[in-house]
């Protein structure tokens, strides 16, 4: 996928409505084949004809506006993704079933009635609360006033309580897969394993007071859930992937845990560099990987692409290699 030869075929005509929720799946994993390959008009270009009628579509297209927000930091590529989000998040909510999907999922596990619920209906549990996470990092990044911080938080905690009900639900003895269930399984595994990591990295005080509402991180769980859907071949097993691949290769720094993992990371990137031997972020994380090993030679040409990745990776090591006049003049180009 993602050849220029196949390109044409794939893309969906103006006049052919999606047929199916497996239709509209397999032409959102074509779109994020773009978009990895570094076609980044090209992806938004194949799904924008079924925004207004596909959530899958609606999802990605947003999902792409938000990788690119936080590549660029511009504030109006921000408000786009922003923007673009609630709009996907609004298509979501009408294919999700009418009750409020604690009382649903509540009854769903408890009486056992998992055929009230249509696979699509499933799914747009799934893609809501995905919806209602981006919205919030996007929040957070907008603006950090304290209106902001609580929207924000709203957000977090609705989208935390629906992965929480649908994790119930994949753990049932009465849950029944449908046709598309690795992919509504791998959308469950990628937001309870974002969640349960990122709360288990907050300091012990924080995170004893967002227990009291209603929150809870357990970093063992979250890496397994990452790690099963990054395994899972599904829409967003790429997606676990790049968290994993940030968790190894910038968090454990950051945060000083020392469970450094590079082995991992170098597992987990090798075979979407043999796929995306040109892809940006892919490039991005294997320099990373050598620039930690202290192969700054090899990190290097490893290191260009979007602007925001080429700051932290080209910077850094250029002071590493004391390379002063090669620093001066990539910042010089990142500031223009």
């Amino acid at each position: 996928m993602g050849q220029k030869g196949h390109k044409d075929s794939l893309y969906p005509s103006d006049r052919t409505p999606v047929g199916s929720l497996h239709e509209a799946l397999d032409q959102c994993m074509t779109a994020l084949d773009l978009f990895l390959t570094n076609q980044f008009s090209e992806a938004l270009s194949y799904l924008k004809p079924r925004t207004k009628e596909s959530m899958y579509h609606s999802l990605t297209y947003a999902t792409i506006l938000e990788m690119q927000a936080m590549m660029t930091f511009d504030p109006q590529d921000i408000l786009l993704a922003g923007n673009m989000m609630k709009e996907a998040q609004l298509l979501c909510q009408r294919h999700r079933k009418k009750s409020s999907v604690t009382d649903s999922f509540n009854n769903l596990v408890h009486r056992h009635t998992v055929d009230q619920f249509t696979e699509e209906e499933m799914h747009a549990e799934v893609c809501y609360a995905e919806c209602l996470l981006q919205r919030a990092a996007l929040t957070f990044l907008q603006d950090e006033n304290m209106v902001s911080f609580i929207k924000g938080g709203i957000k977090v905690r609705n989208s935390y309580q629906t992965y929480k009900e649908l994790d119930s639900l994949v753990q049932s003895s009465q849950y029944c897969k449908g046709e598309n269930h690795r992919h509504f399984e791998g959308g469950v595994k990628l937001g309870v394993g974002a969640f349960n990591l990122t709360l288990s990295m907050l300091p012990t005080r924080i995170l004893r007071l967002l227990e009291f509402v209603g929150f809870s991180g357990n970093k063992d769980y979250g890496l397994l859930q990452l790690e099963e859907g990054a395994s899972g071949h599904s829409f967003r097993a790429v997606l676990c992937v790049m968290l994993l691949l940030c968790y190894h290769t910038f968090l454990t720094f950051v945060l000083g845990t020392g469970n450094v993992n590079i082995e991992e990371a170098e597992k987990l990137l090798k075979p979407y560099l043999k796929r995306y031997p040109k892809g940006a972020i892919f490039l991005f994380f294997a320099g990373r990987i050598e620039a930690i090993k202290g192969n700054v030679d090899a990190a290097l040409p490893c290191l260009w692409g979007p602007p925001v990745l080429q700051w932290d990776g080209t910077t850094w090591v250029s002071v590493q290699k004391q390379s002063w006049h090669f620093h001066n003049s990539v910042a010089k180009g990142l500031c223009q």
